[in-house]
């Protein structure tokens, strides 16, 4: 995918691969005749509000690389060049269901984001680089004021990947689910009855300053909770927020080994991290450095990049995506061998990734991409499948 469709500063090729390596879960080369170019989607508003609601379907066309948005068609436009300072990009809106109703679009083989919004329109600019979207960790984002959401999706000759993502912030809560060839039908997002409230009543009573993360708008509506790597970002979250935690890591594996074993399917594929000082070396079986890491900050920690980048490879990333969600999920310190699969450890230190943990406490079925790598141990709220039927976006109450 072109790195030149922005959200803020970060490309959605970038954000894409944060949020579980979409683009990597199928190839767009592999052909199935299953899978037409477009499929039909099925809005539903059952968010009890009597706003009006706008929905956008911007991304890639995987078959031009080509950036812009499809219509309730599934028709594809190209976004036009931008400038700079931004101008305004074309009205890609497309009017919602009101409450209580349904309408059904049609998605094309994109990679990209369905966004909702309610009560007004989303404001989209174009640079000489490409779309800017919203940026709300920025006081001064037009859509700082605007309640909307948005939507992963990936859907391509291998099938749909399509997924709810809290990965930038948590807000009007939404489910996604598909129907597969069989018939059948699969979805994940929805929250627990109050998860809504209860979600932000949970970050309010958390000491250390997470109910920083919250933003209201003037009228006293909750509009949303920036993710805590744009908390740590923007000052909303202390610096030093995750500091304990990486320290006692350091600590214990200074003196004990940290085993990593990164693929499922590969059971003896295992790295070995032993601390020395500042840096925490991983070898291979036969002893041999394969990749080191810096101690990580809570930036590095909740964004999973910077010292803990994971670059697209068979040893590093997978490494750097295991380290990721164990220091979100405060296990490296209960289980010395990692990834850890039992949810019953997860987030039990106090100090943890406590977005992450609310975010989890109120789904239905405890999945949520929460942070980059919450996909982890299969702990993400996706739906998948090879032949797609349907794709189902379902607008929840906020409550």
């Amino acid at each position: 995918m072109p790195h030149t469709l922005t959200r803020g500063a970060l490309p959605l090729a970038a954000a894409t691969t944060l949020l579980g390596g979409l683009l990597a879960l199928g190839s767009p080369g592999r052909a199935d005749a299953a899978v037409p170019d477009t499929i039909p989607l099925t809005i539903t508003n059952n968010s009890g509000r009597s706003e009006p609601v706008y929905v956008y379907d911007l991304g890639t066309q995987l078959s031009s690389g080509r950036q812009g948005w499809a219509d309730a068609d599934g028709v594809f436009h190209a976004w036009p060049a931008g400038g700079n300072p931004p101008t305004p990009a074309p009205d890609a809106a497309i009017p919602g269901p009101a409450a209580g109703q349904s309408k059904t679009i049609r998605i094309p083989k994109f990679s990209g984001r369905i966004y909702f919004s309610y009560g007004r329109k989303l404001d989209f600019r174009l640079t000489t680089g490409g779309l800017v979207q919203p940026a709300v960790q920025n006081p001064s984002d037009p859509n700082r004021d605007t309640l909307f959401n948005w939507s992963e999706y990936t859907l391509n000759d291998a099938g749909l990947w399509l997924n709810s993502t809290q990965v930038d912030m948590f807000s009007a809560p939404y489910a996604v689910g598909v129907q597969r060839a069989d018939g059948g039908t699969t979805t994940t997002g929805h929250l627990k009855s109050g998860g809504y409230s209860g979600f932000f009543a949970a970050l309010r009573a958390q000491p250390g300053g997470w109910g920083n993360l919250v933003q209201t708008r003037s009228d006293g509506t909750v509009l949303r909770a920036l993710s805590p790597l744009y908390g740590v970002e923007t000052g909303a979250l202390p610096a030093n927020v995750m500091d304990d935690y990486v320290n006692r890591v350091w600590q214990k594996y200074t003196t004990s080994t940290l085993t990593v074993t990164p693929f499922a399917d590969q059971p003896n594929t295992k790295y070995y991290g032993r601390v020395s000082g500042n840096v925490m070396n991983f070898t291979n079986s036969a002893g041999t450095v394969v990749t080191s890491f810096q101690k990580p900050d809570a930036s590095s920690v909740f964004g999973c990049h910077k010292l803990l980048d994971a670059p697209n490879d068979t040893v590093r990333g997978p490494i750097s995506r295991t380290l990721c969600a164990g220091f979100n999920r405060s296990t490296l310190l209960v289980n010395p061998s990692q990834p850890d699969a039992t949810t019953a450890d997860f987030y039990r230190d106090a100090v943890t990734n406590q977005y992450a943990r609310a975010a989890h406490a109120q789904m239905a079925d405890g999945k949520a991409y929460a942070f980059a790598f919450d996909d982890v141990g299969h702990q993400e709220s996706l739906v998948h499948d090879g032949s797609p039927r349907q794709a189902y976006l379902t607008l929840d109450p906020l409550s």
